[in-house]
């Protein structure tokens, strides 16, 4: 999809208000659980993350092709925080893969929220 920089801004301007304003939900997918169980993370550690998202951390837009949801647009972020592993050791840095839906009543689903399966490549960057 052709997303501009200025539509990525305004995604994340009306994202930030809804997770600050406690308008979304982690989806409870197992691979998102997978943060909580391998570094010592927190409900507020995510939304940290979630609201420190910038335009740069843009990789793609596309639609759902789930065939309930044809019209809805997902949109996918890329970040590298510092996590601290739960069994020791130093900090690391962990590259997310984080995919919203933002749904018309500004309501936010992260869809994803784990470690990135594979390097994305970043529109703006």
């Amino acid at each position: 999809m052709n997303v501009t920089r200025d539509d990525v801004r305004d995604y994340l301007r009306e994202m930030k208000k809804s997770v600050r304003d406690g308008r979304y939900q982690i989806s409870p997918r197992t691979k998102n659980q997978s943060l909580y169980i391998d570094y010592v993370f927190s409900e507020e550690r995510c939304k940290e993350i979630l609201l420190d998202l910038e335009v740069d951390d843009f990789s793609d837009a596309l639609k759902n092709d789930h065939p309930q949801y044809p019209e809805e647009i997902l949109y996918i972020f890329g970040k590298e925080v510092s996590l601290l592993p739960k069994q020791g050791g130093n900090e690391e840095t962990v590259a997310l893969y984080i995919k919203f839906n933002k749904l018309t009543n500004l309501y936010v689903i992260v869809i994803s929220f784990h470690k990135q399966d594979y390097p994305l490549k970043y529109k703006f960057k």
